[in-house]
């Protein structure tokens, strides 16, 4: 590949829910992201770590210091975290001041294996986003890149906004 080199990590949250049909549950599987950029025919160089499997509300403030670690010690500019969208502004928040990066934090409302699904727009907002945006912390949702600093999930309309 060629272009230019992404570090990916991958938190857990809905885009990496899968359905255990022998149990009739929902679980946070394998991370999708590969899949997701294989079929999209990417020509950008990445390197992926999964950091944890959660989904988002279960994150702990010790999760988002590994994180924040994690981003500091990654010898890329370039960082992609795909995250649980109920706390992905909180992690957003907890990125911050990491100054020479520029780092996008993306997820799904509903999973990436489902036929009807927002993840793969959002990875695709995502990656064009580290490619064009100045360093700082943002997130990509709803067909828009937020400031974690002045937005929120809106539950009820399913959808990320400005506060």
């Amino acid at each position: 590949m060629s272009g230019p080199s992404i570090k990916i990590f991958t938190t857990g949250g809905t885009i990496d829910t899968i359905y255990v049909g022998a149990k009739g549950e929902y679980h946070v599987g394998e991370p999708q992201v590969t899949g997701i950029l294989n079929e999209a025919l990417v020509t950008f160089d990445y390197d992926l770590v999964s950091l944890f499997k959660k989904e988002s509300l279960e994150i702990t403030d010790e999760d988002r210091a590994m994180i924040r670690d994690a981003v500091i010690e990654a010898p890329e500019k370039r960082i992609l975290i795909t995250h649980g969208t109920d706390t992905m502004v909180t992690t957003g928040r907890a990125l911050q001041g990491i100054d020479d990066k520029t780092i996008v934090i993306t997820g799904a409302m509903q999973p990436a294996c489902f036929r009807v699904t927002d993840a793969n727009f959002n990875l695709g907002l995502a990656a064009c986003a580290l490619q064009t945006l100045p360093p700082g912390v943002y997130i990509a949702m709803s067909g828009r890149i937020f400031d974690p600093m002045k937005a929120r999930k809106n539950v009820a309309e399913c959808r990320f906004e400005d506060l």
